[in-house]
């Protein structure tokens, strides 16, 4: 089981300025300072951090990936999966009182509060990604000797791995156990989710070249931010 403690959970506070726009190497306001601290009180009160796992064998996630036949004619994920060594399904949820407490402040007008907030949650999602992908890691380098494996998260809706193969991995992995539930759109509930599969094998796997027609058009080109994508 993979832990995820809340301390590591938290963001950095520069990530979250800088979710919210605030130019780098600006100082905050004393009220920006003020709304950061309250929503970071919010998380530690509202979160509550839940995450399933389980190993899948190379066939059978084909199947998995292949959904409802409606990725984009080639995908990244198409070609590293198969060289990969060990895959594991994952989902995380951060729960239901935090996505509660975010819409409340949205509805009663609080936006500062809310848009504060919602940057903390949804960083501290991103951030249970990268704690699973360490958490493969650590496992492979005690069962394997020799050049340590590289684990990536890769989620449906990202990279042409279309959304709706959401369908095929929740009915493998049941989040419902941990309170994560899928609507007719693909779409988690509480918002404040993740899934994907985790991908570990040579660090080489990864690179790929942003030459696929949905990278021009992506608006969170988290491959580059991971040091996964590599210019043609």
């Amino acid at each position: 089981m993979i832990d995820f403690p809340l301390s590591r959970l938290q963001p950095q506070e520069a990530a979250v300025y800088a979710a919210l726009g605030l130019p780098s190497g600006s100082r905050p306001s004393t009220r920006s300072a003020a709304l950061l601290q309250r929503a970071l009180e919010l998380f530690h009160s509202c979160s509550e951090p839940l995450g399933v796992s389980e190993p899948i064998r190379l066939d059978e996630f084909a199947g998995i990936f292949a959904g409802q036949g409606r990725n984009a004619p080639a995908t990244p994920l198409a070609g590293v999966f198969p060289r990969a060594e060990r895959l594991h399904l994952f989902a995380f949820t951060l729960g239901a009182r935090i996505s509660g407490e975010i819409q409340r402040l949205f509805a009663s007008d609080d936006f500062a509060l809310g848009s504060v907030l919602d940057a903390v949650a949804s960083l501290a999602a991103d951030q249970a990604g990268r704690i699973a992908e360490a958490w493969v890691e650590s496992r492979d380098a005690g069962q394997k000797k020799g050049a340590r494996l590289k684990a990536l998260l890769y989620s449906p809706g990202y990279c042409g791995w279309h959304i709706s193969g959401q369908e095929k991995l929740f009915a493998r992995l049941r989040p419902e156990r941990i309170g994560i539930s899928l609507n007719a759109s693909f779409l988690m509930s509480p918002l404040k989710s993740i899934s994907g599969v985790l991908v570990a094998g040579p660090a080489a796997i990864h690179r790929f070249s942003e030459v696929y027609p949905f990278c021009g058009q992506c608006k969170s080109p988290t491959c580059r931010e991971r040091g996964m994508a590599r210019s043609a």
